[in-house]
């Protein structure tokens, strides 16, 4: 298969220049195994789908207004394959984009974000339209970095389905939603040949978002809602886990999704341990860090050029260093739990040590 890079110019869904300091605290969600292979057909039929929980209603990205219309997710696995069902509840169903690979988010669709070692660099993006039309993307890091979309990279092996719970495109009738679910295969996640890349009894950084648009009906059919000027009205962005900013791409504020391999599993026996939580200080440090050299054309000195207040974690206070060198700076601090060092570059990939 041939691979190429773009280095994308144009807006990319969920993807603003502001940059939010704010302490976000990720949603969590533990993830049964299935008993058996999932059909994938958008019915979600099977008795382990019914073992599985909703996860909370879908918010706005920004973590306030309340969305115009619910949408839920659930979450399986097996040793195979990563399974989600999301439910959409929309009184009109459309889509046109039918080619792969497009700009999917140019209709109403459904986003799956995944990055497997919670590094923030190297994750994977997937879009769903009503139509079953997808969009899959390697991102090499997050858009506040150079970084790279891999937007010929396919999922190999990726099934999904469409389940309509009303007319598709039919604007005479009003809908009660649509499903989509979807099985992504473990072997797409593998960077060597011999990894073994299944998260038995461990958890991934994930998220899901959810585009919706205003529309108009134009010779017979949806289109985008324009203003009186001619432009597209903004999307609504609706998200499981908010990320405080109209930007889906901070992958350290993404939740948790941990795969139980217990039967029956216990749901609330997955905690997030306290060097996560040192890892949320030190990236709203780090995003604070990227607005105060926005603002000064200067790297900052110290810690406490960026804040004023105590950082601590679980009632631990936290000794956090901002070390500049010859090929740019990063932010550390030692562990009062782990011991070990934990690190973000420049580049805002997480390192530990």
């Amino acid at each position: 298969m041939k691979t190429w890079i773009l280095v994308l110019t144009v807006m990319v869904c969920g993807f603003a220049k502001a940059q939010s300091n704010e302490l976000i605290v990720p949603k969590t969600y533990v993830a049964l195994k299935a008993q058996k292979e999932l059909t994938i057909d958008g019915k979600s039929i099977e008795k382990d789908w019914e073992k599985a929980s909703w996860s909370d209603e879908f918010i706005d990205i920004e973590g306030e207004k309340i969305p115009k219309y619910s949408t839920r997710v659930k979450m399986l696995w097996d040793d195979n394959y990563f399974y989600i069902l999301a439910k959409m509840k929309e009184p009109h169903v459309w889509a046109n984009l039918k080619q792969r690979d497009t700009i999917i988010f140019y209709n109403n669709d459904f986003e799956v974000f995944v990055d497997p070692d919670g590094d923030t660099h190297n994750y994977y993006e997937l879009e769903v339209n009503a139509l079953n039309t997808a969009w899959d993307l390697f991102l090499t890091e997050p858009y506040r970095g150079s970084n790279a979309v891999i937007n010929d990279y396919e999922m190999i092996g990726l099934k999904s389905a469409i389940h309509v719970d009303g007319t598709l495109n039919d604007f005479r009738d009003q809908d009660e939603g649509w499903t989509v679910e979807i099985a992504i295969p473990w072997s797409t996640f593998k960077l060597g040949y011999n990894q073994d890349v299944v998260p038995v009894d461990q958890f991934w950084r994930v998220n899901f978002s959810r585009v919706n648009w205003e529309f108009d009906i134009v010779d017979q059919a949806y289109v985008r809602k324009k203003d009186e000027n001619g432009k597209y009205l903004p999307e609504y962005n609706w998200v499981w886990s908010p990320t405080g900013v109209i930007n889906m791409h901070e992958p350290e504020k993404w939740a948790y999704v941990f795969f139980s391999s217990k039967e029956p599993a216990d749901v609330s026996e997955f905690q997030i341990n306290e060097d996560e939580k040192i890892k949320w200080e030190l990236y709203a440090l780090y995003r604070s860090h990227l607005k105060y050299i926005e603002n000064n054309n200067a790297r900052a000195a110290n810690v406490s050029s960026l804040t004023n207040e105590s950082i601590e974690v679980e009632g631990q206070p936290l000794e956090v260093f901002l070390k500049s060198h010859d090929l740019g700076w990063n932010l550390s601090v030692k562990s009062p739990f782990s011991g070990k060092t934990l690190i973000v570059r420049e580049d805002g990939k997480f390192l530990s040590k």
